[in-house]
């Protein structure tokens, strides 16, 4: 994403396709359907033989190429970008499936669907944890990018009483106290290497405490969820825990929110509506952008910034339809500056929550 935000706008149309590779309710797989229609109609939009209508057509069939090639089953979707006449093919395979299909065609490629889609599945490390047992995985994008077990000796319940059960408690607790403290230290280690901000842990309540005591206080800070350690369940690790994640997520939109007004109306240190965000990325101070997840609640803008997309275009199956033009710019200028300057983006799923300013804001570095 940084690559492709770093571009300069291309006298050439820049391809944005995004498709859902996940079956339909029929149980077949409907995105060639979309590109057979979508790209015949669009490159109508260029004049015949032109320098622009050549860069469209040979992006079209190598597009058409990587999809008729050989896929993995684990893919779900596919994001790719692609200007023949800017030397440009980057296609990303995902895991998990975009909603519907989109195609932009633009001077810049176009972002935000992915920059969404990177918010909404984030990475984090799920700890899966007994008395004697732990797997720790670190999910990104929906998929499983590095798995870790660790296995301890099973204590076995003793029926003495007395001076043995002591003993024999003495020794379990001991197996106990081991185990945890290597979880901990393989925990912390796995959230070091990987820069992970958010964990989800799935324990018994013989182990939850246990865990917990092991734990710095650094690492308990990033534990936004802890859930009942469901064995033989129907669930997956990912399921279970990603659905703790969407929970805390969504309860904590309105309080990002509520800090983007304080910060507005009290310190400085935060502006609302478009126009005042992008004078703000001008000016290098944003720290954080604060977006609506749905681009058609976008306030448009008068004027966009002097170098900033020049045309954006879109065709989508998506039942509602497309999005004009302007909120388009608009939604691929804000992401593009994100990028360009490491800001922090926070997509905001309950649209009215920013309604009243435009459906954008952003946090502030400094003020000025």
């Amino acid at each position: 994403m940084e690559i492709l935000a770093a571009l300069e706008p291309s006298p050439f149309p820049v391809i944005s396709l995004y498709l859902s590779l996940k079956p339909n309710q029929n149980g077949r797989e409907d995105f060639d359907v979309f590109v057979r229609k979508v790209f015949p109609e669009r490159a109508k939009s260029f004049r015949q033989n032109s320098p622009e209508r050549d860069s469209f057509d040979q992006d079209a069939e190598r597009i058409r190429q990587y999809l008729a090639s050989e896929r993995d089953p684990s893919w779900q979707g596919v994001a790719i970008f692609a200007c023949a006449g800017a030397q440009l093919f980057e296609a990303i395979p995902l895991e998990t499936p975009f909603d519907d299909h989109w195609m932009f065609v633009g001077s810049v490629p176009h972002l935000y669907p992915l920059a969404k889609l990177v918010d909404t599945y984030p990475r984090y490390a799920a700890v899966m944890v007994d008395t004697n047992k732990a797997r720790i995985l670190v999910f990104s994008l929906a998929a499983t990018e590095r798995e870790e077990r660790i296995v301890n000796d099973k204590t076995r319940r003793s029926s003495q009483g007395g001076w043995s059960q002591a003993r024999y408690q003495r020794r379990a607790d001991n197996v106990h106290l081991h185990h945890m403290k290597e979880v901990a230290e393989a925990l912390e280690r796995i959230v070091r290497e990987e820069h992970l901000n958010q964990i989800v842990v799935a324990a018994d309540e013989v182990a939850l405490p246990k865990l917990r005591e092991q734990l710095p206080a650094h690492l308990a800070e990033k534990i936004v969820a802890t859930v009942p350690l469901q064995r033989n369940a129907p669930g997956s690790a990912l399921e279970d825990t990603l659905a703790e994640i969407w929970r805390k997520d969504a309860e904590s939109d309105a309080e990002k929110v509520q800090e983007l007004f304080d910060e507005w109306l009290g310190s400085g240190l935060g502006v609302t509506g478009p126009e005042a965000t992008l004078r703000a990325f001008e000016l290098g101070q944003v720290e954080e952008l604060i977006i609506t997840g749905a681009v058609e609640t976008l306030k448009p803008v008068q004027t966009m910034p002097a170098n900033s997309a020049t045309e954006m275009q879109a065709d989508t199956s998506a039942p509602q339809g497309g999005v004009d033009e302007s909120r388009l710019k608009l939604s691929a200028e804000l992401i593009k500056r994100a990028q360009q300057t490491a800001a922090r983006i926070r997509f905001i799923e309950d649209a009215s929550l920013l309604e009243e300013v435009g459906g954008v804001g952003a946090l502030l570095r400094f003020r000025i």
